[in-house]
């Protein structure tokens, strides 16, 4: 009998015994994981993470075999993940490790104020393990900016920061890594072992990331649908958080861009299939999940300029070689976000005094068509009835410059999510999967109608014209009133 079969009797033959029977059912299901007894490592974290009351009494019993008294949160997700593989759907991997968090929190009620606290130190550090040593692009974070990131969210104040320092350097010098199957180090080694012999490139890099975040990694898939591709000048503008590329950094360098699955390629040598992406290729690669394009009506120095806005909050402008190549990448683009894009996570948790955005998941949308549209105009009521209630209480004037600061962030925060579901909502109700399907430089005709939708005008909002830094990363930064018109330089 399967462990999945072996799961569905016990489960069945226990929710019909009352509440007892219940917790004696997982009980022995949580021994049977942790023992490894006729399960797999791989075979844990979907136990524990599923969204219904059985599956929590599991992981609560699994976590009571894990004790944490004294010991430092790193060292403690450590020695959790050398019990099983973090692997399956983002939700349910998001979900056993706040099951982690309870449990840490039972263990040392003294060192952190709270659970949440717990959680968002444990996220804040797989955050960082992907930032530190992964194939990001830019420079990694310092401990300065990983402090600064976590301003505020323990219930309305700041971690110490001895406590931080201390994390950042247990992350720096060694990455977080969970446990493996035997079968699966095997056929990774094989894999790679086969593929020397070939002369072929090693499948070591399979994520444009890394592998140890369950939230952010960008899946590089060799099969992906291939939407467009052309010749494109680049020029970053902003990186992560929206924080201005310096001088230096700015300068536009031409590409052969493929839009394949969700992740832009930028290439130096014309696009071949059977060709292996270099370290190069994965450093200049751009996801489009959550991404926003648009015609950059701000940037005046060349024609055909396209502005694309990431989920990071990185700024990019693209130059295509004529007015119907800039279109047709702008609705591929964002075509392609609002077919594929993932549910988000809630903000991050803590002092909801703080604003913060909430986690926007790399990996694809699990969801049909039907249940994505649905999803997209949830989210955009939720967010024009959100800006709404946000701007019918203005700061009052005599309020510190760091309150109005925060309003005015999440008013260019709540501003641009708006216009980007309204285009995600436009698109999947024109056709969405059949738009990305056509062929032509401009797209299909109900796309070509991308001009007089929403679009990221400078003087209606700031941030649609230059996105600033989360002020919960950036002590000293403060957004400038939404009178000042910028332009992108």
């Amino acid at each position: 009998m399967g462990s999945t079969e072996i799961l569905e009797k016990e489960t069945s033959g226990s929710l019909s015994n009352g509440t007892s029977s219940n917790v004696e059912a997982a009980k022995r299901l949580a021994k049977r994981l942790y023992q490894l007894d006729r399960f797999k490592r791989s075979d844990v974290a979907k136990h524990l993470g599923k969204n219904n009351e059985f599956s929590k009494l599991v992981a609560e019993e699994y976590l009571k075999f894990f004790d944490f008294t004294g010991m430092t949160l790193d060292q403690s997700l450590r020695y959790f993940f050398k019990a099983f593989s973090l692997v399956g759907e983002t939700q349910e991997r998001e979900r056993v490790l706040v099951h982690f968090s309870n449990r840490y929190f039972y263990c040392n009620p003294d060192t952190i104020a709270s659970q949440d606290g717990v959680h968002c130190l444990t996220c804040a550090m797989m955050l960082l393990n992907t930032d530190l040593h992964g194939h990001n692009i830019g420079k990694k974070m310092t401990c300065q900016e990983f402090i600064a990131n976590l301003q505020g969210v323990d219930e309305g104040g700041d971690f110490s920061k001895d406590l931080l320092k201390a994390l950042y350097n247990s992350i720096k010098n060694e990455k977080l890594e969970w446990a493996v199957d035997d079968e699966e180090k095997k056929k990774s080694s094989s894999e790679g072992t086969d593929e020397k012999a070939n002369g072929t490139h090693p499948k070591t890099i399979s994520r444009i990331g890394s592998t140890t975040n369950p939230f952010l990694d960008i899946p590089h898939d060799p099969n992906a649908a291939v939407y467009k591709s052309g010749f494109l000048a680049r020029k970053i503008h902003a990186d992560m958080d929206g924080k201005k590329t310096p001088r230096g950094k700015r300068g536009w360098k031409t590409f052969y861009a493929v839009l394949k699955g969700t992740v832009l390629y930028l290439q130096k040598d014309e696009y071949k299939p059977e060709k292996a992406l270099s370290e190069e290729d994965l450093k200049n690669a751009v996801s489009v999940h959550h991404a926003l394009a648009s015609r950059a009506t701000d940037y005046e120095k060349k024609p055909n300029v396209l502005k694309l806005k990431t989920a990071d909050w990185r700024v990019l402008l693209f130059q295509a070689q004529s007015p119907e190549e800039m279109q047709g990448w702008i609705n591929k683009i964002n075509c392609v976000a609002a077919v594929f894009s993932a549910p988000p996570f809630p903000a991050a948790i803590g002092s909801q005094k703080k604003f913060s955005r909430p986690l926007l998941p790399a990996t694809t949308t699990k969801l049909s068509q039907e249940e994505q549209l649905k999803s997209h105009e949830s989210k955009l009521r939720q967010i024009t009835t959100e800006l709404a209630e946000h701007r019918s209480y203005p700061p009052d004037k005599k309020v510190k410059a760091k309150e109005v600061d925060e309003y005015k962030l999440k008013d260019h925060y709540l501003e641009f999510e708006k216009t980007r579901y309204e285009m995600y909502v436009r698109l999947l109700k024109e056709g969405g999967l059949e738009l990305l399907s056509s062929s032509g430089g401009g797209g299909a005709a109900g796309l070509k109608k991308s001009h007089s939708s929403p679009s990221l005008n400078p003087d209606a909002s700031p941030v649609t014209a230059k996105v600033k830094r989360n002020v919960s990363e950036r002590k000293d930064h403060r957004p400038e009133t939404p009178s000042i018109k910028q332009k992108v330089t």
